[in-house]
């Protein structure tokens, strides 16, 4: 869309109501329902709406991004709430990332909506010159709001696992009584709906209509998600006795995006962050012209910079060596701990702000007494700062300050090869193409092309590819919302306790000292592979059920 309005109109915001949080209308509603879906513009300002709801990663948890939530970030205000994510004290009555109302509002809305806009048709608009276009636009919209109903399910799931299958507009005594579906339940019916949608969908709104809105959903994110969903489904958390069946289904989802040959990768990695037009993207979240993501990320010591969501330890140590594609461990890589960042995968240097890189044309300076470090209030923790995402022209001099258009990822064709390669080795191990004609290994390496970095070699076992790819998919997916869930999909939360750092000195002849260190340890219990019911929805259902552990 050529914006999407986060804010809805003033009478649809009274159609949050209910003991569940569910949409409603009323007769001391401001706006009926024929108030709304009578009216072209109305009712395409309600589907609208409904999109504000589809998630962003801009610092949505306490100010931070869900990266500070694993072991790829550590958030640099000790008493944001997102570290209630990280210390074990989040509960069923404390949950700061609990998405069941908001989905459900979403879920209701969908389903009112494609209840009250059959059989409309506007007739007064039916003489204007436009009038063709906008219904173009609206035959579309059932397919859009199908998209998202699923879409909100598929958010449901991953962090509650089996909750309520809702299909209608219910009362809410109704509401209040439904028992939960289960996680594979809702994966059928994600996928069902999405391949029914997938034809109806256009490949793209250029030309659709003389609006030329972009930016809606498309056949293209239908396929994604439906690709996704299989992946989840696939994954050890809800596929623990393995069957090979979903792997193949993950695969062959993916495939189809593929054989498509709708998108493509960008030439160069971070070419696809907070640019529309990129042919990466196929479907993101747009927000406004802000610079709120800068005020929370820029480094201490450069104007309006607060710091927030630091880079780990952890994550760098992810990053390979360019010249052979080795981890830093392997005494055959090269690796120097007297220059720790030098000859490293080029993503790491357009991913994270290090010692002596630059940003603002000025040296950023790590090191204990530096422009940008401790004792500095605020400074990083780990001896890093965020640089994806961050838009480095935006200005916050308080005597200049600008703002920048920016878009959050939901789905990009890197994450589409990355889903192929993992269901493809599986399935079938990384170099067997079965029937599908690309293997595990050719689809990784056309991720690790692009990122410049050698291709990952022939020969591996299932698990030394599955070890080697889940490194890979967290370098290349980093700070996009996916390592929060694909540590729990793959069960290895316990492996993400330890969150490290490092101490870096300066000496009298300007070398430096790097010295790694423990920041903190977390808590992580195999419960939290999954969200708690809220308690809330518990003492109104008591159909409802709580997650083991909680």
């Amino acid at each position: 869309m050529k914006r999407i309005k986060i804010i809805g109109l003033v009478g649809l915001l009274t159609f949050i109501m209910g003991s569940c949080n569910y949409l409603d209308y009323s007769e001391t509603s401001y706006l009926h329902k024929n108030d709304v879906f009578s009216d072209w513009n109305r009712t395409q300002n309600f589907l609208a709406d409904i999109y504000s709801r589809m998630p962003t990663g801009f610092n949505p948890i306490g100010g931070a991004m869900s990266e500070s939530a694993t072991d790829d970030a550590k958030f640099v205000l000790d008493y944001s709430s997102v570290q209630k994510l990280t210390d074990g004290s989040w509960s069923s009555i404390l949950n700061l990332d609990d998405q069941w109302a908001n989905m459900y509002a979403g879920i209701r809305a969908v389903n009112l909506f494609l209840n009250e806009i059959k059989g409309r048709t506007f007739d007064d608009y039916k003489w204007t010159d436009n009038y063709a276009d906008k219904m173009a636009q609206f035959n579309n919209y059932p397919q859009e709001a199908r998209f998202l109903r699923a879409f909100f399910y598929l958010q449901l799931i991953q962090r509650y696992g089996d909750v309520p299958l809702i299909k209608t507009v219910l009362t809410d005594a109704e509401a209040n009584a439904v028992s939960p579906a289960s996680f594979d339940d809702i994966i059928s019916y994600i996928v069902s709906e999405c391949n029914e949608i997938i034809p109806l969908l256009p490949v793209t709104y250029v030309g659709f209509t003389s609006a030329q809105e972009t930016g809606r959903v498309r056949r293209g994110a239908a396929m994604a998600l439906k690709a996704r969903a299989l992946l989840y489904a696939a994954s050890p958390l809800h596929n623990p006795s393995g069957t090979a069946q979903k792997w193949i289904d993950a695969a062959k989802a993916a495939k189809d995006i593929i054989n498509a040959a709708t998108f493509s990768l960008e030439a160069n990695y971070n070419n696809f962050l907070n640019n529309v037009t990129s042919p990466e993207l196929i479907l993101e979240r747009r927000e406004g012209n802000q610079n709120y993501f800068e005020i929370a990320n820029f480094p201490v010591g450069y104007e309006g910079g607060n710091t927030g969501n630091c880079p780990t330890q952890n994550l760098i140590d992810a990053y390979e060596m360019k010249t052979n594609g080795l981890n830093i461990s392997d005494p055959n890589s090269g690796y120097s701990p007297a220059n720790p960042y030098t000859n490293r995968d080029p993503r790491f240097a357009l991913t994270i702000l290090y010692n002596s890189s630059t940003f603002k044309s000025k040296a950023v300076e790590c090191w204990i007494g530096g422009a940008n470090a401790y004792p500095k209030t605020n400074a990083t923790k780990t001896g890093y700062y965020l640089k994806k995402y961050v838009i480095e022209s935006v200005s916050l001099d308080p005597n200049s300050t600008s703002t920048k258009q920016h878009t959050w990822v939901l789905f990009r064709y890197g994450e589409v090869l990355m889903n192929y390669a993992e269901s493809m080795n599986e399935a079938y191990g990384p170099e067997d193409a079965s029937t599908l004609g690309m293997t595990a290994l050719q689809a990784v390496n056309l991720i690790r092309t692009r990122a410049k970095m050698p291709a990952f070699p022939v020969g591996l076992t299932k698990d030394q590819f599955r070890v080697k790819f889940q490194n890979e998919r967290r370098v290349e997916m980093a700070f996009e919302g996916q390592r929060f869930w694909d540590i729990r999909r793959w069960k290895i939360g316990s492996t993400t306790k330890n969150i490290y750092g490092m101490d870096i000195t300066k000496n009298t002849d300007g070398t430096f000292n790097y010295t790694k260190k423990l920041v903190e340890t977390r808590v992580y219990e195999d419960k939290m592979n999954l969200y708690p019911i809220p308690l809330s929805e518990l003492y109104k259902n008591s159909n409802l059920k709580q997650n083991t552990g909680w």
